[in-house]
């Protein structure tokens, strides 16, 4: 199978760096379409002569860069894993601006997970439709929450007197990790909860379809909301410390107009060394034992095990 190692952190990894590869944003139709059908006389033996691994494994890459492994059809570039990073940074560089008004945490707050709701939904499974009112509810309620908690904890930070100037500000830096991560996890249930009422298709070992499980879409949206928490750790964290050490060096006192494009870099690096670590925690196509699902799952295949799509 043309697949890799799917079962070990370090084969995830190698994986999903091939997905969150940004030249991928600018694979033209022509060769998304050839890429495509070179998988396709592969898997039914009618490759042509001279065709090599490496052309195969290029064409994957493509292939499960833009398009939903659920509906075969094309991801819109911001949305893609591989636009997570060049999208992303510009809305992170701006969450942890310093001296935030009430105003511009909220713009933040809001753009941020706007972005991350529709990854989200761009993402998911999508063996069953969703309503277009579901993704509006969903993300009206993943917004409101991450306002909310950003202002609230804003809010509390600067009612609090025991606090020096500089330590508010520190501490202000990363108000924006715990606004985000909670958040995230809203955003992913909410953005997803059709899920949890309708299920989501299992499939056995030929990819046949066996039955709609409800556990296993609650298993499904467990494990990516967790990415969510562990993704921003590095991204709204390491670049509060760096910067911190940074700005007090005498370039970056004396040049300040470098500060911005410095904070732009550290926060680049940082949201480019958490996406693939995050994502990697678990597979996207996860094995379950039928033993732990519905007993009609389990009465519907002779297989020990089936798999599903958890979305990313």
């Amino acid at each position: 199978m043309l697949t890799h190692k799917m079962g070990t952190f370090s084969g995830r990894l190698r994986h999903y760096l091939d997905i969150i590869d940004p030249r991928t944003l600018f694979v033209t139709e022509v060769r998304l379409k050839e890429s495509v059908k070179l998988l396709e006389d592969y898997k039914h033996g009618t490759l042509p002569p001279g065709v090599s691994n490496t052309q195969l494994w290029e064409a994957q890459k493509i292939k499960q860069a833009i398009i939903h492994p659920d509906t075969q059809e094309k991801i819109l570039m911001p949305f893609r894993m591989s636009g997570y990073i060049p999208f992303g940074t510009p809305i992170v560089v701006g969450l942890l601006l310093p001296n935030q008004t009430l105003a511009s945490t909220v713009f933040w707050q809001w753009l941020n997970q706007s972005h991350n709701a529709c990854v989200n939904y761009a993402n998911r499974n999508a063996t069953k439709p969703t309503p277009v009112s579901k993704f509006i509810q969903g993300y009206l309620g993943a917004v409101t929450s991450a306002v909310s908690i950003a202002v609230g904890l804003n809010v509390l930070i600067q009612k609090a007197n025991t606090f020096s100037p500089s330590t508010r500000l520190l501490i202000q830096r990363f108000v924006p990790f715990p606004a985000v991560a909670s958040a995230n996890i809203c955003n992913v249930v909410l953005m997803r909860h059709s899920e949890l009422a309708e299920g989501i298709d299992v499939l056995d070992a030929n990819g046949n379809a066996v039955g709609s499980s409800k556990i296993a879409a609650k298993r499904a949206l467990m494990e990516t909301a967790l990415t969510r928490v562990v993704l921003p750790m590095p991204i709204l964290v390491l670049p509060p410390l760096i910067m911190s050490f940074l700005e007090k060096l005498p370039l970056l006192q004396t040049q300040r107009s470098l500060v911005l494009p410095v904070h732009s870099l550290v926060c680049l690096a940082a949201f480019g060394l958490a996406l693939p670590l995050a994502i990697s925690l678990f597979p996207q196509m996860s094995e379950v034992e039928v033993s732990k699902l519905e007993p009609e799952i389990a009465m519907a295949t002779t297989g020990r095990t089936v798999v599903y799509n958890k979305g990313l």
